[in-house]
């Protein structure tokens, strides 16, 4: 893969992900060429990438839409996640060190006192660093392959979920449970915690989704 391509694919992806592209928008090569400083034939390679994570679909001679998830969707991966969470915790227990312990330990903390500064994109930066520290412990590569996958393409709607007057404190609260079961080396309990953590995201979503999406 060229330099200049992954350039552009990750601009774009960035883009995708923090808002500024909207979901449904349409993005000419052109357009996008002008905006990256590449050429066009690096902006349709850079499309095809986006295409197979999902973000975009590309249509012939029309140039690219932004993906828009349906609530059924939503809820769909939501879903899925929930189970692949519990199996990347279940596998997790048994490899994390003390030192990657500890880590989420000092992550958890840091969270804590972002939460308290309502310095809400931090935390959400910290809180995908805590899950990462779990990822990286579990032994389950496919599933944490796929956890990836969908957590890309709900990327927006979850970060907005912290808008949600209580979610933030209860997500928190359930980080705090899940530390505390792989500290203890509890499986079962650490695959109950985060399936209870994703599953109250998707009950956020559902009550919220018209203010959400």
């Amino acid at each position: 893969m060229g330099g200049q391509t992954e350039y552009a694919f990750q601009m774009i992806k960035e883009k995708i992900l923090d808002g500024t592209f909207k979901p449904s928008q349409k993005l000419t090569e052109n357009e996008l060429a002008n905006m990256v400083g590449v050429s066009r034939n690096t902006i349709k390679k850079a499309l095809m990438m986006l295409e197979r994570e999902n973000l975009v679909e590309v249509k012939t001679n029309k140039g690219a839409i932004i993906k828009s998830l349906t609530f059924e969707e939503i809820v769909n991966f939501l879903e899925i996640r929930e189970v692949l969470e519990g199996l990347v915790a279940r596998s997790a227990v048994h490899h994390l060190r003390d030192e990657e312990i500890a880590q989420l330990g000092a992550i958890l903390q840091e969270m804590k006192a972002q939460l308290r500064k309502r310095h809400f994109a931090e935390y959400s930066r910290l809180n995908g660093e805590f899950h990462q520290v779990i990822y990286t412990a579990s032994r389950n590569r496919e599933a944490v392959a796929l956890i990836h996958s969908i957590k890309t393409q709900l990327n927006q709607i979850h970060y907005r979920t912290m808008l949600v007057p209580g979610r933030k404190q209860d997500s928190y609260a359930e980080h705090q449970r899940i530390y505390e079961a792989l500290k203890a080396r509890q499986e079962q309990a650490a695959e109950a915690a985060i399936k209870e953590h994703v599953a109250n995201v998707r009950r956020t979503v559902t009550e919220n989704f018209l203010i959400l999406a």
